[in-house]
């Protein structure tokens, strides 16, 4: 029977999943489609590493090493849906809930001394940041709005924050001693293997990492970012802040970039707070509170501290007497300091441009704001951004054109690769890479502190991706611009690359160019004021960057993306969109029963999954759901039944509801399949005549509080009965 893998993750998705699941299911099974499960949750993730301290009802198989396996070869038809990349603060929460549920794992130990700890420590890290994704894109990939989608934005536009010309909010970023300005770049010649050495001033050897292989043709980076620099950098920005009344704020990713991003975050909290540091820094440290965790996390562990009040006053102290705080939740006092994971770069920057270049403040108003984004690889697209925005105001969703992506991420390609190759360096010294042979290929000089890392991005990806962007741009008959800058030197190799294997394909026709990112981003701006499209080719991380700020400008969200990942084995990898808002949308289900998750990502992910299987196996049947569910999302999107905002509306269950009810409508008009029309003309006849119990039913439950037994590991019974409430609809289902 031909299958589909749809995974179980985390927080909104996953509620979600449980009452879109049976609807998934009762459709694809009359066309012989079977859909299995897979949890790579964080909770599912942590419970796979301590088999041998569970019981046998608890344990759990390691589901994404066998996705992982599947996803190389040609059958693999995974949905995958947003999941957390783990910072420690949120990896600490989970361990305390699953202890809490009877789970018996070990703290996470942040200065493991015992072999015990280590391991446990070693073990956890294996789930921190970026676990997933790695895994499970063996493919480069190919997101965009599809066309219902971005028709339905125009017919009904999202509120745009209104610009103004003298608006002072700009981005700060390093320039010099920072990972873009540092890099070094090597191409294996031949099949090789590497090790990475610190040699300290006193000739002292430690080797970071060994036994890193690499292939012919691989292209291997090595950088530093100076923390000196970093420290001087971070002072002057503060300042500028509080001479020109801006917020202040920082846009970072210690989610993804989990080594080295909070290691910067922990920079900038002693920087603003230089007083409390050198007052109480070994108290904090003796007390394990690391400023890399984040003001949240210090704040919770000061009430065990004997001076921790104190120590809190002198935090507030240096809040009152610098600039203000850009802020995540300013009626709880949560500034943009407090969690590393609150303010990811690739939300909260297209989210500040939205807002007409404002942050929120302490006072509950809006601001300009000084953006810090450190590293000066990828900070200058956004002040492109800021520039078009202050020079010609804000987007207009109406008639804006569209900026689809394809991203080069195959094979753990650049930066999100680099996790297992990031250090903080323990002396001055030199940083060394190595061959087989002894022959050194990288060299830096470090000091102590400095944060170093190596990213490997393999030529079979970089292969694939240019002759997806060259489909791309075919098939579409858009102008494809890759960002590329020759002044770095990844780029620069890039660069060579890509007009090397450009050749290999036909072109004739096509405007394809290569530009650096910050006139790639005006040009592509210029283009879609004028209502013209234009395919974004990038790499990985800004990837991850304009796939977020094109659609929340353009679409009010990066959840309703189409995002699609040819795996280089033959098999198919269906992301459905981001999942950054997903912690919020979980509140107000706890407190209202309410769930206001946009499912869409979904429909359109199941959409071509249904395709690709069709494609692959010759199902007919699966075809003809994937194109009654692509028309069944138009209608859907016409009749306007994505969930509310506020209580009352239609949430994410009525939407659900409503996407069946079409889907079988369609199903029950095609002329394609008789039989299977025949099929689905009962489930269309009940769910239309009974619409309004079923309404009613999903309505009734809502304004009270739902328990579904934990956040990071919810309990299934009770998330099923809170999310499938309509015995009604239930039952019409199960009639298939």
């Amino acid at each position: 029977m031909a299958k589909i893998i749809y995974t179980l993750t985390d927080e909104a998705p996953f509620l979600a999943t449980h009452s879109f699941l049976p609807v998934i299911a009762s459709f694809a099974k009359t066309a012989g489609v079977d859909v299995e499960t897979r949890d790579i949750s964080l909770s599912g993730r942590i419970i796979a590493l301590f088999p041998e301290r569970l019981s046998a009802e608890q344990r759990l198989d390691d589901a994404l090493a066998e996705l992982g396996e599947l996803a190389g070869t040609p059958e693999a038809n995974i949905i995958k849906l947003p999941n957390i990349s783990a910072s420690i603060p949120q990896l600490k929460v989970a361990i305390a809930e699953l202890q809490s549920q009877g789970y018996d794992l070990p703290d996470y130990p942040d200065e493991p001394t015992t072999d015990d700890e280590r391991d446990a420590r070693a073990r956890y890290d294996r789930v921190k940041g970026s676990a997933v994704n790695p895994v499970l894109r063996e493919g480069n990939s190919d997101r965009r709005a599809p066309l219902s989608v971005k028709n339905y934005a125009r017919k009904h536009p999202h509120r745009m924050g209104k610009w103004s010309s003298d608006s002072k909010t700009n981005v700060v970023t390093m320039g010099v001693d920072d990972f873009r300005s540092n890099e070094k770049t090597w191409v294996a010649p031949a099949d090789d293997t590497l090790t990475i050495t610190f040699v300290g001033q006193d000739g002292s050897e430690q080797v970071l990492k060994q036994s890193i292989p690499v292939v012919a043709g691989e292209v291997v980076d090595g950088t530093v970012l100076h923390v000196a620099a970093l420290e001087q950098f971070l002072r002057k920005q503060i300042q500028r802040a509080a001479d020109e009344d801006l917020l202040f704020s920082v846009h970072l990713k210690a989610t993804m970039m989990k080594v080295s991003d909070p290691i910067i975050f922990g920079h900038v909290i002693r920087a603003f707070f230089p007083d409390v540091f050198a007052r109480y820094g070994a108290d904090l440290a003796a007390a394990g509170l690391t400023p890399n965790d984040g003001l949240g996390s210090i704040y919770a562990g000061l009430d065990a501290l004997p001076n921790g009040a104190e120590i809190k006053q002198a935090f507030q102290d240096g809040i009152d007497a610098g600039p203000d705080l850009a802020m995540v939740d300013s009626d709880k006092g949560i500034t943009n300091l407090h969690v590393p994971s609150d303010v990811i770069v690739d939300a909260s920057m297209p989210a500040m441009i939205r807002t007409s270049g404002h942050m929120w403040g302490p006072d509950g108003d809006e601001h300009d704001t000084v953006a810090v984004i450190p590293d000066s690889s990828y900070a200058g697209i956004y002040q492109a951004v800021i520039e078009d925005c202050r020079a010609y105001g804000a987007f207009d969703p109406a008639t804006m054109g569209s900026v689809p992506n394809v991203g080069l991420m195959a094979l753990k390609a650049e930066e999100y690769g680099s996790h297992d190759k990031t250090f903080e360096l323990p002396g001055d010294g030199v940083v060394r890479v190595t061959n087989a042979a002894g022959e050194t290929v990288l060299e830096h000089d470090v000091e102590q502190g400095d944060i170093w890392r190596a990213c490997q991005t393999k030529d079979i990806a970089i292969r694939d991706w240019v002759k997806l962007a060259v489909t791309r741009a075919r098939n579409s008959g858009t102008p494809a611009v890759f960002w590329l800058d020759e002044t770095r030197a990844h780029d620069a190799v890039l660069i060579g690359l890509v007009r090397t294997y450009l050749q290999e394909h036909d072109t004739d026709g096509l405007h394809i160019e290569i530009l650096s990112p910050e006139d790639a981003m005006r040009f592509s701006l210029d283009r879609i004021r004028r209502g013209e499209d234009t395919i974004s080719v990038t790499g990985n991380v800004l990837r991850d960057y304009l796939t977020d700020l094109f659609p929340i400008m353009e679409l009010g969200t990066s959840a309703k993306m189409l995002s699609v990942v040819p795996l280089l084995g033959g098999g198919g990898l269906f992301e459905t969109g981001a999942g950054g808002s997903a912690p919020k949308h979980v509140q107000q289900l706890v407190q209202q029963n309410y769930l206001r998750w946009d499912s869409l990502g979904e429909f359109l992910a199941l959409a071509v999954s249904l395709e690709h299987l069709a494609g692959v196996t010759g199902n007919a049947r699966a075809k003809v759901l994937a194109d009654t569910l692509d028309r069944a999302t138009g209608t859907f999107l016409d009749e306007d039944k994505s969930p509310g905002r506020k209580l009352g509306s239609i949430d994410n269950r009525g939407s659900h509801f409503y996407l069946a009810k079409y889907w079988a409508e369609e199903l029950a008009a095609q002329t394609e399949d008789t039989e299977l029309a025949a099929a689905f003309q009962g489930l269309a006849t009940t769910l239309a005549e009974h619409e309004d119990t079923i309404v009613a039913e999903l309505a009734t439950v809502q304004g009270h509080p739902a328990d579904i037994g934990g956040y990071y590991r919810p309990d299934d019974a009770k998330t099923s009965a809170v999310m499938r409430p309509s015995a009604t609809l239930n039952a019409a289902l199960a009639s298939l």
